[in-house]
């Protein structure tokens, strides 16, 4: 494809992300000639805001969406906020922790550029990982899947990737149909995605990478995001 990426708009849900994110922000436009980048701040106490909006005003592609303010807050309703506001074609949604590499952004654009209608980064190998947290996760998936399965639902192998990319009409298109089913204080939008589209309605590319681990700040999975995985499952 061509090495300009006018087309697509990398939307960042943030939550106290301030070392990190202009560090990603500055990297991602660095490497990606043309892109647009919306960071979806869900009420950060520290210097995130700043952060982004220093490089706004060098960069115009750069933007800034303070959801302080809203009642419904959590990635979920985040990143929908991001895709429905950028003015692109594809929208790639990654987090904002360093965690997702940004040298998979080329294979997925490349994929959606030639007729994808979503393509998932796939968590290949996994550092760092205490043997609880993976067969929590594993389970999770297995029960996720089967969800899925049964209902006919689009399925790809990594079902709680939070790092993958759309056609902006199609999300657009699902969301508004199915907003109910989107649990928005969650954070697997594309869990939330994928269970409202059938299984032979879509076009799935994947695009594997290595989840590394958070260098500063501090996750946000806990207890409360379990059970609001098993509001997705049942809605």
């Amino acid at each position: 494809m061509s090495s300009d990426y006018g087309d697509f708009t990398i939307v960042l849900p943030t939550l106290n992300e301030g070392k990190n994110i202009g560090m990603l922000v500055s990297r991602l436009l660095g490497e990606y000639k043309g892109i647009k980048v919306i960071v979806v701040d869900d009420g950060s106490k520290d210097n995130t805001k700043e952060e982004v909006n220093s490089i706004s005003r060098r960069n115009r592609n750069v933007r800034f969406i303070d959801r302080s303010s809203r009642k419904e807050k959590g990635l979920t309703a985040s990143a929908a906020e991001g895709i429905l506001s950028s003015k692109t074609k594809f929208a790639i949604v990654m987090d904002a922790d360093l965690q997702h590499p940004t040298s998979a952004i080329g294979k997925m654009a490349s994929e959606l550029s030639h007729g994808s209608h979503l393509v998932v980064a796939v968590r290949a190998d996994v550092h760092g990982w205490e043997l609880y947290r993976k067969i929590i996760s594993k389970t999770l998936i297995v029960i996720g899947y089967a969800a899925l399965f049964l209902r006919r639902r689009a399925r790809c192998k990594d079902i709680f990737s939070g790092f993958f990319g759309v056609e902006k009409s199609l999300f657009s298109k699902v969301y508004n149909a199915n907003r109910g089913r989107f649990v928005s204080s969650g954070y697997k939008i594309l869990y939330d995605f994928l269970k409202c589209v059938n299984s032979s309605g879509i076009g799935i590319a994947e695009v594997p990478y290595s989840f590394g681990l958070r260098k500063y700040g501090t996750s946000k999975a806990g207890f409360k995001q379990g059970l609001l995985l098993f509001k997705s499952f049942l809605t």
